[in-house]
């Protein structure tokens, strides 16, 4: 069988992974900028696991361009 299912369901799983990290982002409880700033960490934390994850996605799909069947072992 071809590489599109797999590519796809890992395509839809990284989908999933990211509207889930994005419903966890909270709105700072005020609207000075100390507010701000004490979110900041999770915010930061945030933009490293999307840029993690952009490069896993970009790592898998770079790997399965190489591939040119999948075998049920590998699904």
């Amino acid at each position: 069988m071809g590489t599109g299912r797999l590519t796809g369901f890992s395509d839809g799983i990284i989908a999933i992974a990211i509207t889930i990290m994005a419903l966890e982002l909270r709105l700072p409880a005020g609207s000075g900028s100390t507010n701000l700033l004490a979110r900041l960490p999770v915010l930061f934390s945030y933009v490293l696991s999307f840029i993690y994850l952009g490069i896993y996605w970009s790592n898998h799909h770079n790997l399965f361009q190489a591939v040119e069947r999948v075998n049920g072992a590998a699904l």
